[in-house]
């Protein structure tokens, strides 16, 4: 080597980021279709739900909150959707509008996400999903307070005007909101009375394919679920109620 020739410094490997998912779950959904609109890379790993693999003391590592998704970028672990969501928008801007740098349009792009968090999805899970997998009962009062969310959602695309959510572009709460839509599928019901959500959704499909393609596979699997409810008795779980196996009836019993 001559004399005057420079050192070339190695570059450092950088490594995907993994994505710990269920593929039914929609929280898991909503980051699948944000990391396939940034046209991000990643490691997916599906999360054995049925098995509890999210309850074991190795994953709580990665989530002390034992929740579902979470993402490791390099060792650095989030959880909670829309944090992630956040996350990848500021990382891998891919345009000026899909999380709005502007203070006003982010403010609402961020308010859109909470109430999906705290209203829309709660009350949509609480009364479509939830019960398939564990045991909820569906009651009036659920189901009113869903219709309650739907009106709010329908109310505030009336307010801004606007094609989606927040603004007349998509947003990462576009994302989170037409997932939590889509599970209305599972108990087949009918958005006519709520023109506004009926139009931003069928929009959403309709102009963001790939996106509609992933989250459509995984309501799928919800809705086939919903057909047959899997038995989790055998999973301890600190929070919701596990549905207990219903003892096979024997002769004597059926007399």
């Amino acid at each position: 080597m001559g004399c005057g020739a420079s050192r070339v410094e190695p570059q450092p490997v950088v490594m995907p980021l993994t994505l710990y998912s269920v593929s039914d779950g929609p929280p898991s959904l909503a980051v699948r279709q944000c990391l396939k609109y940034l046209e991000v890379e990643y490691n997916l790993v599906n999360v054995d739900f049925g098995a509890g693999e999210h309850m074991t003391p190795d994953y709580a590592k990665k989530n002390p909150q034992k929740e579902i998704p979470v993402i490791d970028d390099e060792g650095f672990y989030l959880g909670e959707s829309n944090a992630i969501l956040q996350y990848l928008a500021d990382k891998y801007p891919k345009d000026e509008t899909f999380y709005p740098q502007d203070l006003q349009q982010r403010a609402l792009v961020n308010h859109r996400l909470c109430f999906n968090l705290s209203t829309y999805y709660r009350n949509i899970c609480e009364y479509a999903v939830a019960p398939i997998f564990f045991d909820y009962p569906k009651t009036p009062k659920g189901l009113r307070k869903l219709m309650i969310a739907l009106e709010n959602l329908n109310t505030y695309l009336q307010l801004t005007g606007t094609k989606y959510v927040a603004t007349d572009n998509l947003t990462i709460a576009d994302i989170q909101l037409a997932t939590s839509t889509a599970c209305l599928e599972v108990i087949n019901f009918d958005l006519s009375d709520y023109k506004r959500i009926q139009q931003w959704f069928e929009t959403y499909k309709e102009e963001n394919p790939d996106l509609w393609e992933i989250l459509e596979a995984g309501v799928g699997e919800l809705v086939e679920f919903s057909k047959n409810p899997p038995d989790l008795s055998h999973m301890d779980h600190p929070i919701h109620p596990i549905r207990q196996k219903k003892p096979k009836k024997t002769e004597e019993t059926a007399m």
